[in-house]
């Protein structure tokens, strides 16, 4: 019969400290995260919780000043560590280590919400679900929207904030064997360290205008306004902690990189333009543009090429979305693991080597890791051929 866990909840250096040598001898840990993200850029950590089997510790990080000894386990490749859904998780470790200036790049730990996908429950299967198919337990998931930033936390916030780590100790032996016996462990493990990888990239500055949606529209000269003015946004909302829209919105960056007003006042009444973004950031966006003005036209950025505009873009996607689907089910895997419809235009763009994209296969998720072992080349003859059935 296993010993009951010890529960304690951290809240002051020395404390961690001691935790953390006595979880440094673990072979696996189970981690979670607890944030707020309304009004920043950067989600605000409220707690961090992890268990071993033997210690079940929440630690407030509201409390403790030093948490480097936590992000040396997180970095220390000789524990694995399991978290179910890390995209979020992996954006507080890399907002905590930036602010304290630790590197909390994560090391030998695995998703198990993607090892379920590899099992057959899809590419988004949620905790309470997951918990509930291995042990039928149902979860309450009611503080999961609760201000975990607020002091004192409540007794059931302390108890919804442990069982997101109890419950995944115990049942990730059993989901690791399941996805070892199907032979995809090592798909599993790419497929997370791809997320990491992902998520510790350092954003392009210079090319987030990219992400405006509607950008294909404009032409060159307008696309560099929007790329002078996208780039200041971003710049500002690292500044201020702000979530972008709370800058300017992106049909109000439109609209004055499709016009180029020459004053304030012009930008005031053009349609699309948020009247509160020029009001209180109109000064600021005109001199942007003024900046943006002076760029010669040589070093404007080339239109955007919309894939869907490819000729035979329908009837081609359609034929590579029945591949797909054809050697996922040889695979014995649902097609939205193989490639998603981003994953299959990310393929398509560098096959046509559309807007810089052909030069290398790095990036090209279809190219890479496991799904390159599995039917990569395969995708890239099929793709020679014309995308002929």
């Amino acid at each position: 019969m296993s010993k009951p866990l010890i529960r304690q909840y951290i809240q002051d250096d020395s404390s961690l400290v001691t935790l953390c040598e006595q979880l440094s001898q673990s072979k696996l840990l189970a981690i979670d995260t607890e944030f707020v993200r309304t009004r920043t850029l950067y989600p605000k950590l409220g707690l961090l919780q992890v268990n071993n089997g033997e210690i079940l510790a929440l630690i407030d990080p509201i409390t403790i000043d030093d948490l480097s000894p936590f992000w040396n386990l997180l970095t220390d490749g000789n524990i694995c560590k399991v978290l179910h859904a890390c995209s979020e998780d992996l954006e507080v470790f890399l907002t905590a280590g930036r602010q304290s200036g630790d590197e909390c790049k994560p090391v030998n730990l695995i998703d198990s919400q993607v090892m379920m996908s590899f099992l057959g429950h899809g590419l988004s299967m949620g905790y309470a679900a997951m918990v509930q198919h291995f042990t039928e337990v149902e979860l309450d998931k009611s503080e999961s929207r609760t201000d975990w930033i607020k002091r004192p936390l409540t007794e059931r916030q302390l108890r919804y904030a442990e069982a997101d780590v109890e419950y995944l100790f115990q049942i990730y032996p059993q989901i690791l064997l399941q996805v070892e016996q199907a032979g995809w462990l090592q798909a599993a493990q790419q497929e997370t360290q791809l997320m990491i990888e992902r998520k510790f990239t350092p954003i392009d500055e210079e090319n987030i205008y990219l992400n405006v949606k509607m950008a294909w529209k404009l032409n060159a000269k307008q696309l560099n306004l929007l790329k002078h003015l996208a780039t200041w946004r971003y710049q500002q909302a690292k500044k201020r902690d702000m979530p972008i829209g709370f800058i300017a919105k992106d049909h109000t960056i439109m609209a004055l990189a499709q016009h180029n007003p020459m004053s304030v006042g012009a930008m005031i009444g053009l349609e699309g333009a948020d009247v509160l973004d020029i009001r209180h950031k109109g000064k600021a966006m005109f001199h942007v543009l003024v900046e943006a003005n002076k760029v010669i036209e040589e070093d404007y950025p080339e239109k955007i090429i919309r894939l869907d505009e490819y000729p035979g873009y329908k009837q081609i996607f359609k034929n590579v979305k029945t591949f797909i689907a054809n050697t996922a089910a040889s695979a014995k895997l649902l097609p939205e693991n193989l490639a998603s419809k981003k994953q299959i235009n990310q393929f398509l763009s560098w096959h046509f080597k559309l807007n810089d994209a052909g030069s290398s296969p790095i990036g090209v998720d279809t190219l890479v890791d496991w799904r390159y072992e599995l039917f990569g080349e395969q995708l890239k003859a099929f793709a020679n051929k014309g995308f002929k059935p």
